[in-house]
């Protein structure tokens, strides 16, 4: 089996775990994941399989849409509800006017910190470890984007909203940071991921579902690997410059048809509709002065000759 199958996460076990059990039970050990989702989280979560596992980097650079909700007048150790209080306040004052003003302040692109426990890396040490220890480190602000927020229902003290983001936001810490502005604190208390890239909350079969498909030997919606980078421009390339890409040689721009990208963008290179590479668009090359686009993966393409 080679592609991606878009899986509903259930709560209660990591990104990482879903991997584990599809790996029993598509009986293949070549399986990845598209970008983390916490334990408390469920939803959408593109999974890699096969050949598919070339697509990973690509889908991961994706934006992703979020279903929160989050809970005013106190803090946690974590940001989310599954954390040690920290502190609580008082949400007297707070209005759902005070709340819909300081969202707006948090669209277009901001500085996150991200919080103690995440998976990133201090000195190879995962961030989380060191928090369960009670050690804290100073952690570099990370810009993100925020290209929509919207508050869908305030019954104070709990607020539901939708945010579509860029990859690498953390929607605990926006949680967080939204109830310092709003002077009492919040944590996030429910997460459901609607979106990743193209893919959307219908397109998302749950894992007991696929697991029972595998045991009774029932098909699984796999898109191939050109289904899954449908959102990326194509451009069809001629055949002399599809054969020189078995050398690892980009074509130029007068050798492919279709509307290129803007530059320095991705676009997906294609030869009798079959996915040969995914490229970066970079006319006038300076460093390699060959072709108009730099490989970023070479899938398919013909062998040299």
């Amino acid at each position: 089996m080679d592609g991606v199958l878009v899986v509903d996460k259930p709560a209660g076990m990591t990104s990482h775990d879903v991997v584990h059990r599809l790996r029993k039970a598509l009986k293949t050990r070549r399986i990845g994941h598209t970008g983390t989702l916490d334990p408390m989280a469920t939803g959408v979560l593109p999974v890699a399989v096969g050949e598919g596992t070339r697509t990973v980097q690509f889908l991961m650079e994706e934006q992703k849409g979020y279903r929160a909700t989050l809970r005013l007048g106190g803090t946690t150790d974590t940001q989310d509800a599954e954390g040690q209080v920290l502190e609580r306040r008082s949400t007297e004052g707070v209005t759902p006017e005070a709340v819909r003003e300081a969202a707006r302040r948090f669209v277009g692109t901001l500085l996150q910190i991200p919080p103690m426990y995440s998976a990133l890396k201090k000195d190879g040490v995962p961030l989380y470890k060191l928090a369960r220890k009670g050690i804290e480190v100073e952690r570099e602000p990370r810009e993100v984007e925020i290209a929509r927020l919207e508050i869908l229902e305030i019954d104070l003290p709990s607020v539901t909203l939708e945010v579509d983001c860029s990859k690498g936001t953390y929607i605990r810490t926006l949680a967080h940071d939204l109830g310092q502005t709003l002077g009492c604190g919040a944590h996030l208390t429910a997460l459901r991921r609607i979106r990743s890239g193209r893919f959307l909350e219908g397109d998302a079969l749950p894992l007991a579902e696929i697991e029972r498909r595998c045991r009774e030997g029932e098909s699984l919606p796999v898109l191939s690997l050109l289904e899954a980078l449908a959102g990326y421009p194509a451009l069809e390339v001629h055949p002399e410059a599809a054969q020189r890409l078995g050398n690892g040689i980009p074509p130029l721009l007068g050798e492919t048809t279709g509307t290129p990208p803007g530059e320095g963008a991705t676009a997906l290179l294609l030869r009798g509709g079959r996915l040969l590479a995914a490229a970066r668009f970079a006319p006038g090359r300076e460093v390699e002065k060959r072709g108009d686009f730099e490989l970023l993966r070479v899938f398919n393409a013909p062998p040299a000759e």
